[in-house]
């Protein structure tokens, strides 16, 4: 009868005990679904530089839109590519921040770093190639050289002196990739064309990249693009020597009206609202995400009224065909301007070849190596 009653008893205590483990979890969870996920961002240039910075702030913006309620967000500008940045992180860690976005290409070795010190705290970088091993770090970009080669197609049918320039800050990959992209477009419509390329050795450089603008037109280049942080300085120089631009980052055309072609923008907001509800839940994986012009990351930017109909329709049918998969920028054949085979004939480029492009396409004038 005893051992009836204490067996009972002993029911009974496990089954509170279930009862109030069960109970615990649900007011955790439901504490945690309704505490805000605290949210960083950082920049290496101002986020009004109507470019790669202002970008990324507008897709925090959206986010913040987005999820009301469900995330906090801080901004820290202007943290050069150094150790500098991972003191940045470390106090908004210390803030409790728990999502990081690192946005800039020289930030990837100082998150891996802090990364490694705080395995509950998520690292998004934007680009690069994280390790396999890597538990709590992610890159994400877009193939944001698909919108430039359709805005070379654009170039290569307006210029008339067959002369184009590419100011350009660093010949990392995602550089090469904008520089070779675009080229393959403007070749692609005009065989005869040549982009000239200028390093400025800065991803933010106004007074430089005024004189590359200025120097180009003066070697005869009558469209001018860019790979720089913020592409004001450049657009605005041409407007004013009555040069043609396509842009990058963001949509300029009201900096330009005579001269604006078009160009690349991100649209960063979505992804942005994606990554922090998967963290938010739970169901977020390290790894390497790259996205196309279907999944909406980076676009095609508007056109200039110097751009024909039957230009625009040309461009847009390309689009198209990009975004349903019909066309790739880099396919075979493709040889380097040194005639080296880069992608076989009826065969597609691979992730490594894309992320690791370190060679120019025929049709650029210029040097790799920075000067």
């Amino acid at each position: 009868m005893r051992f009836r009653q204490s067996l009972l008893w002993l029911c009974f205590l496990l089954g509170a005990i279930l009862l109030l483990s069960t109970t615990m979890s649900v007011v955790h969870a439901a504490q945690s679904s309704s505490t805000p996920l605290k949210v960083g961002f950082i920049t290496v240039g101002s986020v009004n530089d109507w470019g790669y910075n202002y970008a990324h702030d507008q897709g925090r913006r959206f986010m913040e839109a987005a999820l009301p309620k469900q995330v906090e967000t801080t901004i820290v500008e202007n943290i050069p590519e150094s150790a500098e940045v991972e003191r940045v992180m470390e106090k908004m860690i210390a803030n409790g921040t728990r999502l990081i976005f690192s946005t800039s290409y020289g930030y990837f070795d100082p998150a891996l770093r802090v990364a490694s010190r705080h395995p509950n705290v998520t690292f998004e970088q934007c680009g690069r190639i994280v390790p396999a091993s890597s538990k709590n770090v992610g890159t994400y970009f877009a193939k944001q050289y698909q919108p430039m080669y359709i805005s070379g197609v654009v170039a290569g049918r307006m210029t008339k002196k067959n002369n184009l320039g590419f100011i350009a800050a660093h010949p990392v990959p995602q550089v090469l990739q904008n520089i070779n992209a675009f080229t393959l477009g403007v070749r692609s419509v005009n065989p005869k064309a040549k982009v000239h390329v200028v390093w400025t050795n800065s991803w933010s450089d106004a007074p430089t990249e005024a004189e590359a603008a200025k120097g180009l037109i003066e070697l005869g280049a009558d469209v001018l693009t860019m790979h720089l942080d913020s592409p004001i300085t450049v657009v605005q120089t041409a407007e004013k020597y009555g040069v043609m631009t396509v842009g990058y980052h963001a949509d300029l055309k009201k900096f330009a009206p005579k001269g604006w072609l078009t160009g690349e923008m991100w649209n960063w907001g979505p992804l942005y609202v994606k990554i922090a509800q998967s963290v938010k839940n739970d169901t977020w994986k390290a790894g390497n995400a790259r996205y196309g012009m279907n999944d909406g990351y980076t676009k095609l930017s508007s056109f200039g009224p110097a751009v024909p109909d039957t230009v625009q329709k040309e461009a847009l049918g390309l689009k198209k065909k990009i975004e349903q998969g019909n066309f790739v920028v880099f396919q075979g054949p493709l040889k380097d301007r040194d005639g080296k085979d880069r992608v076989a004939s009826g065969k597609l480029p691979d992730a490594d070849l894309i992320e690791s492009m370190n060679w120019f396409v025929p049709g650029v004038e210029g040097n790799i190596a920075q000067k």
